[in-house]
This record gives C-alpha cells, structure tokens and sequence, in this order.
C-alpha cells in the first residue's frame, strides 16, 4: 500500500531550481509531457534537472514485491527512504530480474544500451521536491552511464501520495510502454486503486484486462498473502511476495480450477488448493502441479510421506463452527482437508526458512531445508502414481471421445450434403468415395469392439450387425 512518503531533507534547494527552470520552459513554451490529472489531461512542461539531485521513489510500484527480497534493507528503506543506503537499495532492484532478484534484467540492459545509443527519448515526471514519479529505471540506467542530467515534467504543489500512484500508473500501462510491470506489482497496484475507490471495472480496463481476468488476479492476491501469513514461525521468519513472482500461470490454472470445483463441493475445492499450493511451494512444473486433484493428498501424497510431523497429528473429526453473535453454525472443513492443510503450512513454513534474507538461525534453516527435500521427494512419487493413473484415465475415455468427434462430424457431413443438395451443388462422386472409406472405417472399428466389450449394449450390436452383414 502506498505511504505518503514526505519531503526529502533537500527537498526545499529542489524545489527553488525545479521553479526556476519551470520558469524558463513556460516563457519559452518548450516541451512538455500530456498525463493524466485527476481525470482531465495536464500538459506539464520539461526541464532538465541535474541527476543527483533527483531521489528514487520508495513506493514505485516496478519494485514493490521487490522490496520484500532483503526484509532488513527494506525495514531501513522504510525508516529513511531518503538515506544514500535506502536509495542504493532501490537502485540494486530497479535493475534486477523480477523473479530472479540476484540477476540483472536483460530488459534493464536492453534500456540502458537504448539511452546509450539513442538517449532519452521521453521525459520522466517528478514531484516539486524531486521525487521521481516516472522514470525511476530510465534514472538508474542514466546514472550508469554516467550522464548529469536527466528530462522531466514536474507535477503541480498540491500533489498527494494517491495522485503520485495514480499518475504512474497511467503512465506505465500506456501501451508504448516497453518493461511491463511483474505479475506481483501488478496485483499490488490494482488492490492500491481498489483503496482509492476506483471502480474495478474502470481499473481493469487501465490495466487492458477483462474484469473476469481481475476477480482472478485479486483471488490469487489474496492466496498469495494467506500464504505469507500461514509462513511464519515463531522466529519471525516469514516469505515474500517475490517468492511467487515465477509462479503466475500455476496460481492462474489453481484459481479456475478451485472455482470450478467449488460450485459443487467446496471441501474438494479445499482440499485440491492446499495440495497445489503445497506443490507450487516445493517447486514442481505446472504440468506436475495440475495433476493434483481434490483426492491427490489423500490417495497419493499422504500414503508416501515419511517425513511430515502434521500428516500424523489426525485433527478433529469434522463438525460444525458456530459464528458469535448468530444464532447459526457452518460446517467445519472436512478431516482430509484439514490433514492436507497442515502438511502444506510445513511446507510453506519450511521455505520461509531457507528463503534468502530470512531471520532464522542455520540450525532451523537445515532442518527447513531437510524437511523440504523429504517432502518433495514424497510428492515426487506421488505425482509419479497420479501421473500413471491419469494416463489411463485418458485412455479408457480417449476411444469414446473419438467416437463423439466423429458423431458430430458425420451430423455436419448429413448438413452439408442437403445444403449442396438444396443448391444443386453434390458431387456425387466424391460422396460415395468418402463414403466406402467411411464403411471400411466402421467395420475395422465393429471388429475390435467385439473383442474388447464382453456386455454388449444397443450400439455395440448395431455395429456387430454391421460388421456381419446383417444391418
């Protein structure tokens, strides 16, 4: 959530050189940056300002999860945004990969070597006091190179800390817009501008998403801060909001699942999220993730763990839960849902652990570590068993499925010849040669149906006349 982040202590000498340059660009009617303010275009005009003077701003929402990577930086960043460590801290994100924090972002580099070739083609935006709004990355690249100034408008006196995130987002959704924001940020910025009363409709439609696609992205949000909560020990170790940056098509797939599942049977749909979840958390693909079925923990994963203190600790039978202050009680979560959810806190607790920058001692981080190998490995082996299972599901239906494809295609095939019938347009030829295929394809299928079904059915006996000639 976006702070008011204040004035830096320099904030006073900028703001005398941003009005006296604002000045000369007004008298001179120079360049200027259209944005949008407070729901009307605002042409600001361009300055050049000296590039040191500028600060990189806290609550940008590039590097927001990010800021999670290193909790004692980002506890110091939060204390003093405006002290060279804070600053140097934003500096080291704004330049690194998304999802993996400790690698430079090849789309940093590719901006930097643009700006090296080109220069700076659009102006960044700040505040009165220096603050930059936009262009916090174009800054860092500037400042690589080695460059004095930088281009920027500057936004009117009376701007707030909603203005500057509303701005921004404006700003970076345009579509000419070359580094998108990483899926984490994302689903920051739209909780941020649900907070400042924007509608979701009218957020979803700046972010160039479908409304359904934002009810998901706020379901996986909210999973994803469940998760950090169910994460933390007593230590005070806990995960980040970057841990799930690599995660977004698995969390996506949970969410439509979860919800299909739901509208029937809602501890299946419990059941299904905590198994997935726990397999997102250990590192499997999505491949491997999506055979995990509501039954998953319960027919595959619990038989196979070895090393998973909770999974023997049976909870209480299910029940019901009364609601204080109602005279009414809900149903509990079912006895396999709440196995399947302690053995996925371990899970989620044990990453927090090993996690980079985390505050437990290495004693605890070894046990994690130890813990998270034994139980990958038992999800191993049961995603080996659910795999195989699921193949031959696939292929006990795979024959009927064909035989439903081809129904349909032979009903269009009976529409298409009264259509050329009605326009006098049949090529009778070519029908009648489709057609000895066709009967030699109905025979060699009556062939093997009567060795494979022993308690034949109406249609199996059709296509036994058939293949005897007697149809």
């Amino acid at each position: 959530m976006a702070q008011a982040i204040g004035s830096p202590p320099q904030g006073d000498k900028v703001r005398e050189i941003v009005s006296e340059r604002l000045r000369t660009a007004q008298e001179e009617n120079g360049e200027k940056l259209t944005i949008e303010w407070r729901g009307s275009p605002s042409h600001r005009h361009v300055i050049a300002m000296p590039i040191e003077l500028l600060l990189f701003n806290p609550d940008t929402h590039r590097i927001r999860a990010q800021r999670t990577l290193d909790p004692i930086r980002d506890a110091k960043l939060g204390a003093d945004p405006w002290s060279e460590e804070g600053q140097e801290y934003l500096d080291f994100l704004l330049k690194t990969q998304p999802s993996s924090p400790g690698k430079t972002d090849p789309e940093f580099e590719a901006l930097r070597d643009s700006l090296d070739d080109f220069g700076q083609q659009q102006p960044g935006l700040i505040t009165p006091d220096g603050i930059l709004v936009n262009g916090n990355t174009r800054c860092a690249a500037l400042r690589e190179l080695g460059h004095r100034h930088i281009r920027v408008a500057v936004l009117p006196e009376d701007t707030t800390p909603a203005d500057v995130s509303t701005v921004e987002l404006a700003l970076q959704l345009r579509r000419e817009n070359k580094r998108d924001y990483s899926y984490i940020n994302q689903l920051i910025a739209i909780e941020e501008q649900l907070s400042f009363g924007q509608r979701p409709d009218q957020i979803a439609r700046e972010f160039h998403i479908r409304l359904k696609t934002l009810e998901q992205d706020r379901w996986v949000y909210a999973l994803i801060q469940e998760a950090i909560a169910r994460s933390k020990s007593g230590d005070g170790a806990t995960l980040r909001l970057v841990d799930f940056e690599d995660h977004q098509e698995k969390l996506r797939e949970l969410y439509r699942s979860y919800t299909s599942e739901a509208t029937t049977n809602r501890d299946a749909a419990e059941a299904l999220k905590e198994s997935r979840l726990a397999l997102i958390m250990l590192g499997f693909s999505k491949t491997d993730v999506r055979l995990a079925k509501p039954d998953f923990f319960e027919k595959y994963l619990k038989p196979k763990l070895t090393d998973a203190p909770s999974v023997f600790q049976e909870p209480a039978v299910s029940s019901t839960v009364a609601i204080p202050g109602l005279t009414v009680a809900v149903a509990d979560d079912a006895p396999e849902v709440k196995r399947a959810r302690e053995v996925t806190n371990d899970v989620l607790r044990a990453r927090s652990a090993t996690s980079l920058g985390t505050t437990a001692d290495t004693l605890k981080q070894d046990e994690s570590a130890n813990l998270l190998h034994s139980l990958r490995e038992s999800a191993d082996n049961a995603l080996m068993l659910a795999g195989r299972d699921e193949r031959l599901r696939q292929r006990k239906v795979a024959a009927a499925d064909r035989l439903s494809d081809a129904s349909d295609a032979i009903g269009l095939a009976a529409s298409d010849v009264a259509q050329a019938l009605a326009t006098k347009s049949v090529d009778e030829d070519s029908i009648d040669e489709a057609l000895v295929t066709l009967r030699h394809s109905l025979l060699a299928l009556a062939r093997q149906v009567e060795r494979a079904i022993t308690g034949p059915g109406e249609g199996t006996r059709w296509l036994t006349e058939l293949d005897q000639g007697t149809v």
